[in-house]
């Protein structure tokens, strides 16, 4: 279920839909493919907005989905894509034919990521799954409230939930598969994935797919 979905560095995730190809955040990209449909952005730090990786990412009918509070930030990408679309928090919408939803996305007991930012998760309908991919969060209200076939954490710790926190959201939320993230480059080592997985309870499945 989950062979449409590829991660890469950091929280860089390519997601196919049919014909068409969906980023979140998007970084330290390899190659240049120019084939984005959609680029969602969750919020406005380096490793999450990347204007250079937005460039390789995008082609000339790419639309750029931002929070509403990085409208002004996102306009430096604005010669990079067809049109730029701002959400707000605890939306639903349909973009072109993709329908999303919004999720707070901000740390509890951290400054590093305010829930006065305004910052975003997404919940996207996909090939009949509810794709979840948290951004930069912690184990909040809102998140542990999401109801989803597949979500994609932050597990690294320092910015967002370390693993075995990580894990207690994936068993509260209860998606089918789970998919680790923003681990093994930045913060995090590459063996976060196998500690998150050991703290999962079933049914719930972990697919580790970051491509370091």
């Amino acid at each position: 279920m989950t062979e449409n979905i590829e991660v890469f560095t950091q929280s860089s995730i390519r997601i196919k839909d049919g014909d068409r190809t969906i980023y979140l955040d998007p970084f330290q990209m390899k190659t240049a493919p120019h084939d984005a449909d959609f680029i969602l952005i969750t919020h406005d730090h380096f490793d999450h907005f990347s204007p250079e990786d937005i460039a390789k990412a995008a082609g000339k009918d790419t639309v750029l989905v931002v929070p509403e509070k990085m409208k002004k930030k996102a306009e430096e990408a604005s010669a990079l894509v067809k049109q730029i679309v701002t959400v707000a928090l605890g939306m639903e919408q349909d973009i072109e034919g993709l329908a999303i939803e919004t999720v707070p996305a901000y740390n509890l007991h951290k400054p590093f990521h305010p829930k006065s930012a305004g910052w975003v998760g997404y919940i996207m309908q996909i090939g009949g799954k509810r794709i979840y991919v948290a951004g930069d969060t912690d184990a909040t209200d809102e998140a542990k409230a999401v109801k989803c076939d597949i979500a994609l954490i932050p597990i690294g710790g320092t910015y967002t939930m370390e693993a075995r926190k990580a894990a207690e959201l994936a068993n509260a939320i209860q998606p089918e598969v789970v998919i680790p993230t923003h681990y093994g480059s930045i913060v995090g080592k590459p063996s976060d994935g196998d500690v998150f997985a050991g703290y999962v309870k079933a049914p719930v499945l972990v697919e580790l797919k970051l491509k370091f």
